[in-house]
């Protein structure tokens, strides 16, 4: 399917998903995110697909945020509504079985920030820029980033970004967690590829199943979460990768993963 405001690209077993609104930053507008909503079941429903990188077209943005000028003028129900619609989106993201990287290589800024935050994790290029400025717009966050952000960079230094609307670079979204690795724009694309190549190797069931225990787990007690992860680690026997791993470690061999 052609997208006005995506790109989707795939190569092999991967998807590229691209944010592709240059002359607006990549900004996030009503249409672009229901045209996500349909890449994102696309990808989920294509078999050929065990891996997506989200990312934003050009140099200069990854995504700089939800559209403003889009929201100027919306009122309270229609503000809530496209809330709404950008939490389901990006639920949509974070709860799809197959591993999501963020591929950050410019302002992740508002929505672009909260985009990146439901992704399973994050990889910045050296000019990326963090950031939940809404309280300056005289908005909160509406896309998730009041309930990602703490459970990514805890507590406190979730609150000082949401409450001061600061920008922060590169090496300080390293420091407190917010993505895992920092590189120059140049390799940024490599590095995630060859990321997704390593999980890509392993065994497809159990990699699901550890991203279902994580999410799952993530939101309940520590006695439920540890049932969750026992159901699925049982599960995991069940698996034709369960037994061609083991028999490739007993026998001393790269095991080949058929994804059953």
């Amino acid at each position: 399917m052609a997208y006005e405001n995506l790109l989707l690209e795939k190569e092999g077993n991967l998807a590229f998903l691209y944010v592709n609104r240059p002359k607006a930053l990549n900004a996030l507008n009503k249409d672009t995110l229901l045209e996500m909503k349909d890449a994102i079941t696309e990808i989920k429903n294509d078999p050929e697909i065990d891996l997506l990188i989200i990312s934003g077209a050009g140099d200069k943005a990854f995504v700089a945020g939800a559209d403003i000028a889009f929201m100027q003028n919306l009122t309270a129900v229609e503000g809530r509504e496209f809330g709404a619609l950008g939490q389901e989106v990006f639920g949509m993201i974070e709860a799809m079985e197959k591993p999501v990287i963020a591929a950050v290589n410019g302002f992740a800024l508002g929505g672009g920030c909260e985009l990146a935050m439901c992704c399973d994790f994050r990889i910045a290029s050296t000019k990326a820029k963090f950031g939940q400025p809404e309280v300056g717009l005289g908005i909160t966050p509406g896309f998730g980033g009041t309930q990602r952000l703490p459970r990514l960079v805890g507590l406190g230094m979730a609150k000082q970004m949401l409450y001061t609307a600061d920008v922060i670079d590169a090496s300080e979204a390293l420091r407190i967690g917010l993505v895992n690795s920092v590189v120059t724009p140049e390799d940024l694309m490599n590095h995630v590829k060859d990321i997704a190549g390593r999980i890509l190797r392993k065994g497809k069931m159990a990699v699901r199943f550890s991203k279902a225990a994580v999410n799952e787990g993530m939101q309940t007690d520590i006695n439920r979460s540890m049932t969750i992860e026992a159901d699925l680690f049982g599960l995991c026997f069940s698996t034709e990768d369960q037994k061609e791993g083991m028999s490739a470690f007993i026998e001393k061999r790269t095991p080949q993963f058929t994804g059953k």
